[in-house]
């Protein structure tokens, strides 16, 4: 099954994270198919949090990849964030 997921990279104590199109069958941080977008909890300032390209991500769940709990969350909060109330 294909799942889309977030791997962990970033330095210790300065976790970063790839939105990722992998094999369920493959580690974490392992083999993917396709990167979508990230996620940096510790961005501060200007620098970007979330980001998530919506078009892959559409696509691939037309083929049938299941969007982890994490990673669900995640893309509602950026459609929430960019469609103004």
């Amino acid at each position: 099954m294909v799942v889309i997921r977030l791997a962990r990279s970033g330095a210790k104590k300065r976790p970063f994270y790839n939105m990722v199109v992998a094999d369920s069958r493959n580690r974490r941080d392992g083999r993917f198919v396709e990167r979508i977008g990230f996620y940096n909890p510790v961005a501060s300032g200007a620098a970007q949090a979330l980001q998530v390209d919506t078009e892959r991500l559409g696509y691939w769940q037309s083929q049938g990849a299941q969007l982890s709990p994490t990673a669900e969350r995640l893309v509602k909060q950026y459609n929430a964030a960019r469609i103004p109330a």
